[in-house]
This record gives structure tokens, C-alpha cells and sequence, in this order.
């Protein structure tokens, strides 16, 4: 269920992409889009969620940005002087906080319009959830134990080399050898969902979402299963080791190009957080 609410989360991940401010100039647009899959509004209700929407915006605009700005500025510090295992455990918490904080107020904003759903309209949320599912079984859970490990590894490399331009062999084996390590936790990661997803459609059908809606979202990883948290927390270790061997494999170059980019990011995140009202 907050897949959906996390469509303003994943709309600041299209800063990610070449153009960080045309992006964010279409953040809005996007997470109009991806909530529509989930929200069957019209009418008042339609620019109601235009509203919240741009409340949100504004929010992220002059709150957010300016912490993304002095985080990816520390990031590029810390990998200058040299990457090590503490730097890596200070990103992880620094992204898993702002993720708290954006699911926060991006439910903050939906609340009051989640409360006036009727029984048809929480029936398509319902409805679009086992949609999307669906779409995760097929892209996580289908395929032999190698074929998923495979694929997982694939995933890493084209993410890295996103950031870091081509890998060598050693950092293309370091990848390898994660995928090999880590538990696979897709099984584990679709229950979890499914268990919160059931939770906070209930909030909505008790029409209680402006009482527990932000804290229930913000706080996503409370009761999971012991047996999840433990399979994470492993992945983590693994995925750091990874990180820190493919670090030591880097080239001069590699490391130019990552801390210039963070740069880059922090000068974008300044200048949009700084931009008027509209």
C-alpha cells in the first residue's frame, strides 16, 4: 500500500537522473501520475489532490532539498579523504531518514483526503495492490535460485556504472560475489508488503488516516518479521563489503567522476530549494 504514497519518494529519485532540475520540474506530474494508478478520483477530488500535491512539492522544495544538498556535499567529502565501513552505515541511515521523513509528510498531505474514500474507491486501491503484486512476483520472485542471483547482480552493475562509468572485471567479480553471499529476501520483502499494505488499507477503511496514517508509513519496518530483519540486515553487511571492495578497485578516474557528480547534485538541490514560491 505505500507503494503508492511512495511515488513522492520515488519522484526525488528521478533527480537521479541527467537532468536533476528537469526532473524535479516534473516530479509533480509523475507522482499526479503513479497515484492515479492507485486513487480513483474526479472532480473536486482531483484538484484536491492537485492541491496536495503542490503542498508537498512546497514542502520538499524548502525543507528537503537543503538536507539532500549538505548530505550529498558530506558524501562527497567523506569519498574524498577515503571510503570506509562507518561512511557507508552514515549513508544508509541519512537515506533511510529522509524516506521516513518524505513518507511522512507525503501522508501528512494524503490523510485528509484518504478519510473521505468511499467503500468503492478503497476497493480499487485493493484492487490495483494485488496488481502490483502481481507485477512484483514477475519481476523478483519467478526463475531458479541461480537465475534470480544472476539477475540481481546484473541490476548492481547497471546501477553502479551509472555512477561510476564502466567496471573492471574485479568490480564487475566483487558484484558477482555479493549476488553469490547475500541472502535472497524477495520472498520476505513481498510478505512484508502484503502485511503493510493490509494494515494501512484498514487505517483507510476506519477513515483514521490523518491519527495513524504518517506514523504507520514513516515507520514501515515496525513488527516485521524477525526473520526479515535479520535477512536485511545481512544483505546490508554484504552489500557494504561490496562497496568497500569496489571502492579499493577503483581507478582515479571512477572516484573523479563520483565525487563530482554528488557535487553536481548538492549545486542543483541548492538552487532549486532556492527558487521563489510559485
Amino acid at each position: 500500500m505505500r507503494r503508492w504514497i511512495a511515488a513522492a519518494v520515488a519522484a526525488i529519485a528521478l533527480a537521479g537522473c541527467s537532468g536533476v532540475r528537469l526532473a524535479y520540474d516534473n516530479a509533480d506530474t509523475f507522482i499526479r501520475w503513479r497515484t492515479l494508478q492507485f486513487l480513483d478520483v474526479h472532480g473536486e477530488q482531483a484538484d484536491e489532490l492537485d492541491e496536495r500535491i503542490a503542498a508537498f512539492m512546497r514542502w520538499h522544495r524548502t525543507q528537503a532539498l537543503p538536507k539532500y544538498a549538505r548530505d550529498a556535499e558530506d558524501a562527497a567529502r567523506r569519498l574524498e579523504r577515503g571510503l570506509a565501513r562507518e561512511d557507508l552505515v552514515w549513508g544508509y541511515d541519512v537515506f533511510i531518514g529522509h524516506g521516513r521523513e518524505a513518507m511522512r509528510a507525503a501522508a501528512d498531505q494524503a490523510a485528509p483526503l484518504l478519510d473521505r474514500l468511499t467503500p468503492d474507491q478503497v476497493r480499487h486501491i485493493e484492487q490495483r495492490l494485488t496488481e502490483e503484486n502481481r507485477k512484483f512476483a514477475r519481476e523478483y520472485l519467478r526463475g531458479s535460485e541461480r537465475e534470480r542471483r544472476e539477475q540481481r547482480a546484473k541490476r548492481i552493475v547497471a546501477r553502479l556504472e551509472d555512477w561510476l562509468g564502466t567496471l573492471s572485471k574485479a568490480q564487475i567479480e566483487a558484484v558477482n560475489q555479493f549476488s553469490v553471499r547475500a541472502p535472497l529476501i524477495d520472498e520476505l520483502r513481498d510478505r512484508d508488503n502484503k502485511r503493510v499494505q493490509g494494515e494501512i488499507l484498514a487505517i483507510i477503511r476506519a477513515h483514521e488516516t490523518r491519527k495513524r496514517l504518517g506514523d504507520r508509513v514513516a515507520n514501515w519496518d515496525k513488527g516485521r518479521d524477525p526473520a526479515y530483519l535479520a535477512a536485511r540486515a545481512a544483505n546490508v553487511h554484504e552489500f557494504n563489503t561490496m562497496l568497500l571492495e569496489i571502492d579499493r578497485a577503483a581507478t582515479r578516474e571512477q572516484r573523479a567522476r563520483v565525487i563530482a557528480e554528488l557535487r553536481r547534485y548538492a549545486v542543483e538541490f541548492r538552487a532549486l530549494a532556492a527558487r521563489p514560491a510559485s
